[in-house]
């Protein structure tokens, strides 16, 4: 669909606003096979398959403080990931203040599922699928992650996600969290929300290996979380790395994802090759 068939969204600040015009003159031209998981428009995806059969997923959901974003915007990013044998399916979500949590967890549940259920039809692998996203998108791909109620009541396999890969993410809403704001998506004050939808907080008896990426310019809460997150991760003893993307800011750390002369691309398709080898 085009972006602007979806409903008017919250006003974006100045600098979603520049990221915005800059993913959309990035995908121009780039085409995929969209699918619907619910009724509401934000409930879609598309499908961005890679040209030899057989090829990994990356599930990538776009930020946007969870009131704002497309998933057409992250198309910008299936020529390179396609180039390095990856078939890439970019997955919106309900946003607030219209939807309020768990409705952005279960859509990203329910993108998951179709993307399993895809797989005969695009040839793609359905045992080797990642998840990821920027921002709003990186914090729901990490709570996905790191929960194991969801997968079953779809019909999915436990391990149904090989690895995630979030990059500039919030991983904690309580207090100190160093958050300006409390998210709107979060609902009303009062409810609790704050501990439910942080991964620190869910991590549970297992969770795949995770690749966090944040900008050494990035908001700097989100940095702290992002090395307490993987701290704890692997203190379970689990598998986290982190990449620092020199001078990448919030918004220019998504940008440089698809540059094949900057970190996160290279270290990012490698990380999930020898992730498949290791599950092998």
């Amino acid at each position: 669909m085009l972006i602007s068939d979806y409903p008017p969204q919250e006003p974006p600040t100045e600098t979603l606003q520049f990221l915005h015009g800059r993913l959309v003159a990035l995908a121009e031209g780039i085409d995929g096979h969209e699918h619907s998981f619910g009724d509401d428009p934000s409930q879609s995806l598309i499908v961005y398959p890679a040209s030899d059969p057989g090829s990994p997923v990356l599930v990538f959901m776009h930020g946007g403080g969870w009131t704002n974003g497309y998933k057409e915007e992250m198309a910008f990013l299936a020529p390179v990931l396609n180039a390095a044998g990856f078939t890439l399916v970019s997955s919106s979500y309900r946003l607030a203040p219209r939807y309020v949590f768990p409705a952005q967890r279960d859509d990203a549940a329910e993108a998951v599922a179709l993307t399993w259920r895809l797989a005969e039809h695009y040839g793609y692998d359905r045992d080797a699928i990642f998840i990821g996203g920027h921002s709003a998108g990186a914090h729901l791909t990490s709570l996905l992650a790191v929960t194991s109620n969801w997968q079953a009541p779809r019909g999915l396999p436990s391990d149904v996600i090989k690895g995630c890969l979030p990059i500039s993410a919030t991983f904690d809403f309580t207090p100190g969290c160093g958050l300006s704001m409390r998210p709107r998506f979060l609902g009303p004050e009062g409810i609790f929300n704050e501990v439910e939808a942080s991964p620190i907080f869910k991590l549970g008896d297992s969770a795949p290996p995770f690749f966090i990426a944040f900008g050494t310019k990035d908001f700097p809460h989100l940095m702290v979380q992002s090395e307490k997150f993987a701290l704890v991760v692997r203190a379970r003893g689990w598998a986290a790395e982190t990449l620092e993307i020199p001078d990448a800011t919030h918004g220019t750390v998504l940008l440089m994802a698809a540059e094949p002369n900057k970190p996160w691309l290279p270290a990012a398709t490698q990380w999930m090759r020898t992730v498949l080898v290791s599950d092998a």
